[in-house]
């Protein structure tokens, strides 16, 4: 038996012929045990029991002969009438509300037919209709599974979704609302769920590469007939979307594979021109000019690089910004590119973007996250790359920073000290000290020299021990960095004597 046509369910479905309410049903459900199609009015019982009245032949033209209509049909004991889109309908609507009479109009009366039919009486129709439509999917060409969603999602009608318990993965047609997805059963085979927001049917994905998927079919109002006949029709889709999702994986490692050699054949020329190289990432889409912005996370206990560096590039998809990562070694690295120098405010946000997507992947894997400076050109690519990598280093024993660590002014000091034994080091301290001008860096070395004593420097300079206070206070406030702390004390006069000049 079927579970009734509700108004709700009518209105919804993805087949209704352009079924559209106009008046009557108030604030509460609407539901009918039978629907009686038929060409005319005179064609239509004498009597009905909270039956839906569907006339498919145009109504009468005058809004008096209508209004007689509608009192007919609802005399008959019908509690919806169904008619074929004309302005008289509408200058109705009013009577049909005094009445308590549901009425519709729609522009194709014998598709909606059809679909009340298979809603009321013929479960296995609706079944079968949708089973073929799945079947239909497989006959277009996909490009990948997003693809092959939207195909299956178009030809059903309904939106289509992958899901795990963290969120839905890939999606096509409708979003999913949040308070379905939090109803779904991840335990059994098959699952049905109908909330205020919405109801779905579900499948478990058997993925021999991943575990805990679902391929969920959803609508806004579904009947418990829909239901049914929606998990039959995930059933039989849910092979061909575990076979599409196996062969993008095995895609994806390969393309990861390739992008993680071509980086590290980039990173080894330095950024000196190689013709084959620059070509291979001209064909990837990456651009050595511009200006760029290094990231690395590095893990900080077991985890699989390729699952961070696909979890990775799902979050960098949803910044404005040309932006690109591949596995290195035990974590990911990765880069912004711009193509004119960004203003401080526009870097500051993206950099806060990178801190927000460090937060979200460590929710899933135990990363420490580095971020280098801005940087111009392939050169700049390079180093910037190298300070991300050196950070993320030093990240990993920050646990104060919540493993998260940009290398900006106000940080370079943090990383000197564990820099005086590679190349990056005297351009690392050129940098900080860049803001000062030669007379303030003489008054800092020698102040550093002469164990931070005003008057021991002014003496060594021959200046009054008010210019070194003076200047000493404009040096902290460029440098932005506490002279009181040993460690950056020793960190910029390790700087200090790294950049000076040769004698």
């Amino acid at each position: 038996m079927s579970d009734g046509l509700t108004l709700s369910a009518l209105l919804a479905h993805p087949r209704n012929g352009g079924t559209r309410h106009v008046a009557g049903g108030g604030r509460t459900e609407r539901t009918w045990s039978s629907a009686v199609v038929e060409t005319s009015e005179d064609a239509l019982p004498p009597s009905a029991d909270s039956a839906l009245a569907v006339i498919v032949s145009g109504p009468p033209s005058a809004p008096w002969q209508l209004d007689a209509l509608l009192r007919r049909v609802r005399d008959r004991g019908f509690t919806g009438l169904v008619l074929p889109d004309a302005a008289a309908v509408h200058e109705s609507a009013s009577l049909a509300d005094r009445l308590g009479l549901v009425l519709l109009v729609v522009d194709r009366p014998w598709e909606l037919a059809r679909t009340c039919w298979e809603m009321l009486e013929q479960r296995d129709a609706m079944t079968l209709s949708l089973v073929r439509h799945v079947a239909q999917s497989i006959e277009y060409h996909a490009e990948d599974l997003p693809d092959q969603l939207r195909h299956v999602a178009a030809n059903l009608g309904y939106g289509v979704a992958l899901v795990d318990r963290a969120g839905v993965l890939v999606s096509a047609g409708p979003p999913l609302a949040q308070g379905v997805l939090e109803e779904i059963s991840f335990s059994g085979w098959a699952d049905t769920v109908r909330t205020d927001a919405g109801a779905c049917a579900s499948v478990r994905v058997e993925s021999p590469s991943r575990e805990g998927l679902r391929l969920v079919v959803h609508g806004a109002a579904l009947t418990d007939a829909q239901l049914a006949a929606l998990t039959t029709a995930a059933e039989v889709a849910m092979p061909m979307v575990a076979a599409r999702l196996l062969l993008d994986e095995i895609a994806a490692v390969s393309d990861v594979s390739l992008s993680s050699g071509l980086l590290s054949d980039f990173l080894e020329q330095k950024g000196a021109p190689d013709p084959d190289v620059e070509r291979r990432m001209r064909e990837r889409g990456w651009r050595t000019s511009g200006f760029h912005v290094g990231f690395r996370m590095l893990a900080r206990g077991r985890l699989d690089p390729f699952e961070l560096v696909r979890a990775v590039r799902r979050e960098l998809g949803r910044l404005p910004v040309d932006s690109h990562v591949t596995t290195r070694g035990r974590g990911v690295l990765g880069w912004l590119t711009f193509a004119d120098r960004p203003s401080p405010t526009d870097l500051e946000r993206r950099i806060a973007a990178l801190r927000d997507l460090h937060a979200t992947a460590g929710d899933q894997f135990p990363v420490a996250t580095g971020v280098g400076s801005l940087q111009e050109g392939g050169q700049g690519m390079v180093s910037t790359l190298e300070e991300a990598a050196d950070a993320a280093r030093l990240a990993v024993s920050r646990s104060s920073s919540s493993w998260f660590l940009h290398i900006d002014r106000l940080g370079l000091e943090q990383l000197l000290l564990a820099w005086t034994g590679n190349d990056t080091f005297v351009p690392t301290a050129q940098a900080l000290l860049a803001p000062l001008t030669a007379a303030e860096r003489a008054t800092l070395t020698a102040f550093l020299d002469h164990e931070s004593q005003v008057a021991a420097t002014a003496t060594a300079l021959g200046v009054h021990r008010n210019t070194v206070t003076g200047r000493m206070q404009r040096i902290q406030e460029a440098l932005g960095i506490d002279l009181d702390d040993p460690e950056a004390r020793l960190a910029v006069h390790l700087a200090c004597r790294a950049a000076a000049p040769a004698s």
